[in-house]
């Protein structure tokens, strides 16, 4: 299975999310994953791509030609395909990968999270999608999603499309579930 990460490039950030992507990296070679990811040499990206290679493990980097400058990408991956444009990058994303996790990450991150969690409840795709909640960075995504569900403005069973992880080893236990056992989505949009 190929896991699609999605994830901070950013440099600044506490030790602790580096670590976490690192051993969230590990687990997924561990367990006879690949990594799916945007290609960054750095920020969570960059470290989780170390930790699936520190394993054996498979990674599959895809950016953009216009990223192509010095320290920008993990030239080290297993295939590295390059795209025209960031649309392209993450329609070979969504293509090639079987599952998708979200770790913290900015504004990239949650357009590529809402766009996959928007294909999924509208039926255009069945794959899992977790969100890796490290150190209770997505508390406050889960709460702005139960008020849009409170306040009528999402159904609560979008809810149940993606799952929310303090744990590593749990996420990729509910991952391989879902994918042996996909979700019926039928109740979700009448389209």
């Amino acid at each position: 299975m190929n896991i699609c990460m999605y994830g901070a490039s950013s440099t600044d950030l506490e030790q602790i999310y580096y670590d976490a992507a690192e051993a969230l990296g590990r687990r997924i070679a561990a367990r006879g994953h690949g990594l799916v990811f945007g290609g960054g040499a750095q920020g969570l990206m960059g470290a989780a791509a170390r930790g699936v290679a520190a394993c054996g493990g498979r990674t599959t980097g895809i950016a953009p030609r216009f990223f192509d400058k010095p320290g920008i990408l993990y030239k080290q991956c297993s295939e590295f395909i390059f795209t025209d444009t960031m649309r392209e990058r993450k329609e070979l994303m969504e293509n090639m990968s079987d599952a998708f996790v979200m770790v913290p990450g900015g504004i990239g991150t949650y357009e590529e999270f809402f766009e996959i969690l928007t294909l999924k409840q509208l039926g255009q795709l069945n794959k899992p999608i977790a969100v890796f909640n490290v150190k209770g960075y997505y508390d406050l995504l889960n709460e702005l999603l139960e008020t849009t569900v409170s306040k009528g403005f999402m159904k609560a069973s979008c809810l149940d499309i993606f799952g929310i992880f303090d744990d590593a080893d749990e996420m990729l236990d509910y991952i391989e579930r879902e994918l042996e056992s996909p979700l019926d989505l039928s109740h979700l949009k009448n389209i």
